[in-house]
């Protein structure tokens, strides 16, 4: 039986969903927004969204509407 183990991507969606859901963030906060509150780890994450096509701009939202995150 092999575990599947969830993409880093996954986590980060997940994080950002529940500072939405706190409401420390809106859905409408450009991504940037996000980069405050992880401090020295946010290059990795930059680096990742990046690589996901998504820019410091882009609105929160696009980030939680992504349904699988395949690096094919």
């Amino acid at each position: 039986m092999t575990k599947q183990v969830a993409h880093p991507m996954v986590k980060f969606q997940r994080k950002v969903s529940s500072l939405v859901d706190s409401k420390i963030i809106k859905p409408t906060d450009s991504i940037s927004k996000i980069a405050l509150l992880y401090g020295e780890d946010w290059s990795y994450w930059k680096q990742e969204l990046a690589e996901f096509g998504f820019s410091m701009q882009d609105p929160v939202q696009e980030v939680l509407a992504v349904e699988a995150w395949d690096e094919d």
